[in-house]
């Protein structure tokens, strides 16, 4: 079933989980596909299954940058579910791929009649606003050498694949850098044997010296969804492997 590739549904009891059943479609996201924009009312949440969903601000002057990272471990939308009303940022697709969508009524619904579900929506919201003050804090504090490692390894477990399809201009939208700066690192990581890159497309080659290259934010990430979706490694009972968050 669709829905056992998303973390968050397939961590849900058998009551619940048939109550969003009839309301639960399989879609095709297409990359930088918008869900929504800042102000928009929300009518439907999105299931990551194997698409990759960034969480981005938007500045006056036009430039971009990603608040969060969300994919199978998690939902978009819910916060609408619970009362949020519109969106307070953009959502727009990082990577290609599949989601599960449900409408807003009946996931708020399932939620008013299930403190389960409602008490795991709010953690996962909890762990959206974490990730926001992690990458704020990141921003500030780290070279965009050790940025770029990290947000290739958030990119790569929620992907599942060593083969990325970004445009240096998208990973320089996303991280709220120069193309230019892009460039020279993704040339560094390169001639280090860590990444090859050509024209659109960054194959991860070296997976360990990418993580010692990477910034503490991708462990503290991690830390913090397990400390609050998570448990012992695991969703509502679903564990879910070390690569997956």
């Amino acid at each position: 079933m669709p829905h056992k590739d998303n973390l968050l549904l397939a961590s849900l009891s058998p009551g619940d989980l048939a109550a969003l059943q009839p309301s639960l479609k399989l879609v095709d996201l297409e990359q930088e596909q918008v869900l929504f924009e800042a102000g928009d009312s929300i009518d439907a949440t999105y299931f990551p299954t194997s698409a990759v969903i960034s969480i981005v601000v938007t500045l006056s002057s036009g430039q971009v940058v990603e608040a969060a990272m969300v994919g199978r471990d998690g939902v978009i939308g819910a916060s609408a579910a619970l009362d949020g009303r519109k969106s307070l940022s953009r959502a727009v697709i990082q990577l290609s791929g599949r989601a599960m969508v449900c409408s807003l009524a009946e996931l708020r619904g399932a939620a008013m009649q299930s403190q389960p579900l409602l008490s795991l929506l709010i953690r996962h919201e909890q762990t959206l606003y974490a990730q926001a003050q992690q990458s704020a804090a990141c921003m500030a504090a780290h070279h965009v050498n050790a940025r770029l490692c990290r947000w290739l390894l958030r990119s790569r477990d929620l992907s599942q694949s060593d083969t990325l399809l970004f445009t240096q201009e998208f990973l320089a939208e996303m991280l709220g850098v120069s193309r230019t700066s892009v460039t020279v690192v993704a040339h560094t990581l390169q001639q280090a044997g860590i990444i090859k890159y050509t024209r659109g497309k960054i194959r991860i080659t070296n997976l360990q010296a990418l993580q010692d290259a990477a910034c503490e934010c991708y462990e503290t990430v991690k830390s913090q969804y397990q400390g609050l979706l998570g448990g012992d490694d695991s969703v509502g009972g679903t564990r879910i492997p070390p690569s997956a968050i």
